[in-house]
């Protein structure tokens, strides 16, 4: 599995990542993030233009998922990490997670963050897996619970939430 930026032409090929993705929420009692829509085009070129995303391709340099991330008190934040389902279970996500970590040490930032489902298997008990811990809310940074803020406002607390941080 090869990482590189996202190329403009691409960003349409995300939101298919993304939806294809999604659809795995359906299968554990959560059809409105199943049928959520995935970042614009025109969001998704904010981050190409930052540098801030990255495609996991296949042999034919094609796109199978993606990752996202911003700048957070000083961490790189995990904004989105997607894995077309065909390609589920392959390490891509653990690939792309490594990807980040080399760039977040570029930078100097001493930790990846993000937010995430606390109980859907494929987001926090696999995160922690790849060497994430759970925050308890006390030691959520202002940038961290503004994030949660934004998340809870567009109704994602229907199920729980968990921050988690992994230190490089």
């Amino acid at each position: 599995m090869r990482v590189r930026e996202v190329r403009w032409g691409e960003l349409g090929l995300l939101r298919d990542v993304e939806r294809a993705a999604g659809r795995c929420f359906r299968d554990v009692g959560m059809a409105e993030i199943a049928e959520d829509e995935p970042l614009s085009v025109a969001e998704l070129d904010r981050y190409r233009r930052a540098g801030a995303a990255w495609v996991a391709v296949d042999d034919a340099d094609r796109p199978v998922a993606y990752a996202l991330a911003d700048r957070v008190d000083g961490n790189l934040h995990v904004e989105q990490v997607s894995v077309h389902p065909a390609w589920a279970r392959r390490g891509v996500g653990r690939g792309l997670l490594e990807h980040l970590a080399g760039e977040a040490r570029a930078v100097g930032a001493p930790a990846l963050t993000l937010t995430t489902f606390a109980e859907v298997p494929w987001n926090a008990p696999y995160y922690e897996r790849c060497g994430f811990v759970r925050l308890a809310d006390g030691e959520l940074s202002p940038g961290l619970r503004e994030i949660r803020a934004r998340e809870a406002a567009h109704g994602l607390d229907r199920w729980p939430r968990v921050c988690m941080r992994r230190t490089l």
